[in-house]
């Protein structure tokens, strides 16, 4: 796969702040990206370089293997567009706002209509064309902001905190017009979130960030799987939990989490350490389980979310876990809210932190 931009050695530096710190980055012709981080990471002033609103204070930026430079930065400004956290409309009907950069473009009337329409439509707000965008909800609001950068149909789109604060209808909307454009364009989507779903989800790679580094880059499978502890610094992860731990005499590390919960690793710790058990490690019964796995457990069904193949639970078990089982097993098992179930993992799928 090509790379349709490139950081390299990429330093910016404010008064006496440095937001990005020799970072090097690859995006991939394609895909969406992620940046995952807290704030002050460096998220935002990344996306800022890609978009080349600014420029780095050391480093060099690259747009399909050319050199962004004071010369031809004003050309591959033109190649992306990026939406801010902060939606800024101009106090007039949605059409205006959606048409704008086209007009600049000096693009036809009618070949405005038909764009502006296509994407009203793919954020589902076709019918809202002659509305005062200002008088709009915030979610509301917010889809017009990415309509706005849609219909100028880029190769790199670039959003900050797309669906921060919206409620889960809007949320919805945006990320599958996002999901949508990705797929049917091509179009090349790097995103800075705090939404751990939309994490696991939405990109195809994720870029971990820390202190105006890239700490991590990989599938959302993996960085989630493994939980390093820059996501847990800053990340409210299912099945993470804090606890006093002990070694027992066979070396094993017990570790007390609270309401009578005790969860057993295999790497020997003692004191106040915090564990992760990956959803996808924990087998799930309606009757006893026995096997070898050292973790037993016993709880209700307190939330379902089907996500089409697999079913996530979240299940009461004196500590709320998180497991995820495959639809026809959901289906073959009966299970509802409220039904009790058993869990069990291996003292080897518990990963310290």
């Amino acid at each position: 796969m090509s790379y349709i931009a490139e950081l390299r050695n990429v330093t910016r530096n404010f008064t006496g702040i440095t937001a990005l710190d020799e970072v090097n980055l690859q995006v991939m012709q394609g895909e969406v990206l992620a940046l995952l981080g807290p704030n002050g990471s460096g998220k935002s002033t990344l996306l800022r370089i890609l978009a080349s609103i600014d420029t780095p204070s050391d480093g060099e930026v690259y747009f399909r293997n050319t050199k962004v430079t004071d010369r031809n930065i004003a050309q591959f400004r033109m190649e992306s567009t990026m939406v801010f956290q902060k939606t800024t409309l101009f106090n007039t009907t949605v059409y205006n706002n959606v048409a704008y950069g086209l007009k600049l473009r000096k693009i036809s009337k009618r070949q405005i209509d038909e764009k502006v329409a296509r994407v009203l439509a793919l954020v589902r707000l076709n019918d809202s064309q002659q509305r005062r965008a200002k008088r709009l909800s915030g979610g509301e609001q917010q889809r017009v902001a990415l309509a706005r950068a849609l219909v100028l149909e880029t190769e790199l789109l670039l959003l900050d905190e797309p669906t921060a604060n919206l409620d889960p209808r809007n949320a919805s909307i945006i990320e599958e017009a996002i999901t949508t454009i990705n797929r049917q364009q091509r179009t090349t989507v790097v995103m800075a979130t705090h939404n751990m779903f939309q994490a696991k989800n939405l990109p195809m790679r994720i870029a971990l960030m820390e202190n105006g580094k890239i700490s991590e880059i990989e599938s959302p499978a993996e960085i989630f799987r493994k939980l390093s502890k820059t996501l847990a610094s800053f990340a409210a992860v299912e099945n993470t939990f804090a606890g006093e731990a002990r070694v027992v005499e066979d070396g094993t590390t017990v570790v007390d989490v609270g309401n009578d919960v005790r969860i057993v690793a295999v790497a020997p710790r003692t004191g106040k350490i915090s564990v992760f058990i990956s959803p996808d490690d924990i087998i799930l019964s309606k009757t006893s389980i026995t096997s070898s796995a050292r973790n037993s457990l016993e709880g209700n069904i307190a939330e379902i979310l089907d996500l089409d193949s697999v079913v996530r639970l979240r299940v009461d078990a004196g500590k709320s876990f998180t497991v995820q089982i495959t639809r026809r097993s959901f289906q073959e098992m009966g299970l509802n809210l409220g039904s009790h179930v058993f869990l069990a993992f291996k003292a080897s799928s518990v990963q310290i932190l």
